[in-house]
């Protein structure tokens, strides 16, 4: 690991805490009033069920500062792992196409195709990397290993990360010093296929070294297992689960793992520079509240939101493991809020978040 990261220090930006909100929303018991619809997140393709949600922090190509990109994981006939498209959101709802990748003309390979995940990730540089986890048909029976794609500002894929250690990426966080980058991930499918339905032990989350150049790729360093032995299966309805959301605090000293079949909340702690793996971390908070949790994201005030799978909560967690606060988000479906929540990101306006029963970008304020 470069020592020059030792004179960076973590980008975080002013944005309000989240403490607010909730105290809104609890004194209101109709907490969807606090929630407006920012944009759809369907394209001209059709594709739906929105995954990863990534600020955009500079302008640069087709990137514009501020605004939201979101990936989606299905497409247009709601097949999970087939989703090949990203869009770019404003805050006052105008919306684009940033990408539609294509898995017949990539520049290197990616096991399997493309079904974009919830793992994005914007750098300050405009490099945008984000997760496939593809299947042929829409089953667990047919995903594969995939690969992280990296997009330039405007949005044409440039090269691939894949190999043994990415193993159908899920979700991810960056840490971003400018000449160098580490993006953190996790990856579901290391014996889930084969286990058939049955929990394994097997999940993982893995940092990627990347150096940013000025003009070119980035280039990948190394990959180093910072975390293993999560549990993770196939699902009917969600195709799979496992360790999915990620979160780094400010100074990028611990970085917190959504362990969604635990419905518990991991540490690994010294995530940038450790060289060995963290196993399944330290549990920060587990159970009450916490029920399936997926999308995670850290505040500026440092506690952990989380949302979750199975019954359309956002709940705030503080480092030390209280569960402080929660509030409902979608109310859809049957039982209420199952599987609509993933990607989140807390911003000074609020929570934007993915709802996946109604193909929205929404926000939480």
């Amino acid at each position: 690991m470069n020592l020059f990261r030792l004179k960076i220090l973590a980008c975080a930006a002013s944005l309000v805490a989240a403490t607010a909100l909730f105290a809104q929303a609890e004194e209101n018991p109709n907490h969807q009033s606090h929630i407006s619809v920012v944009a759809s997140t369907v394209p001209a393709n059709g594709d739906v069920n929105p995954y990863g949600v990534a600020r955009v922090p500079r302008s640069s190509g087709s990137l514009v500062k501020g605004n939201i990109l979101v990936s989606n994981f299905n497409n247009a006939a709601n097949l999970q792992g087939t989703g090949t498209t990203i869009v770019q959101i404003a805050p006052d709802g105008s919306s684009s196409l940033f990408a539609q990748i294509n898995a017949s003309s990539l520049p290197g390979p990616c096991p399997g195709g493309i079904g974009l995940t919830t793992a994005l990730a914007v750098l300050r540089t405009g490099w945008v990397i984000v997760g496939s986890l593809p299947t042929t048909d829409g089953t667990s029976a047919t995903a594969q290993a995939g690969c992280l794609l990296v997009l330039d500002d405007h949005g044409n894929v440039v090269e691939t990360f894949y190999g043994s250690l990415l193993n159908g990426p899920w979700d991810m966080a960056a840490w971003d010093a400018g000449d160098f980058a580490d993006l953190f991930v996790t990856n579901v499918l290391e014996g889930t296929v084969a286990a058939g339905g049955n929990v394994v032990q097997q999940g993982t989350v893995v940092r990627l070294a990347l150096k940013i150049h000025s003009g070119s790729a980035p280039t990948l360093q190394s990959i180093t297992v910072i975390g293993s032995g999560f549990s993770q299966r196939t699902d009917p309805a969600a195709l799979v689960i496992g360790p999915t959301g990620l979160g780094l605090d400010a100074n990028a000293k611990t970085l917190y793992v959504a362990d969604s079949l635990n419905n518990r909340i991991a540490a690994i702690h010294d995530p940038v520079f450790r060289d060995t793996s963290a196993g399944i971390g330290a549990t920060v908070s587990q159970n009450e509240f916490l029920d399936d949790p997926l999308g995670l994201t850290v505040a500026p005030d440092g506690t952990i939101l989380t949302v979750n799978g199975n019954n359309g909560l956002l709940v705030e967690t503080t480092p030390r493991g209280d569960q402080v606060r929660k509030a409902l988000l979608d109310s859809t479906g049957t039982p209420p809020g199952a599987g609509a929540l993933f990607g989140l990101i807390d911003q000074r306006v609020g929570i934007y978040f993915v709802d996946d029963v109604s193909n929205t970008l929404n926000l939480f304020h």
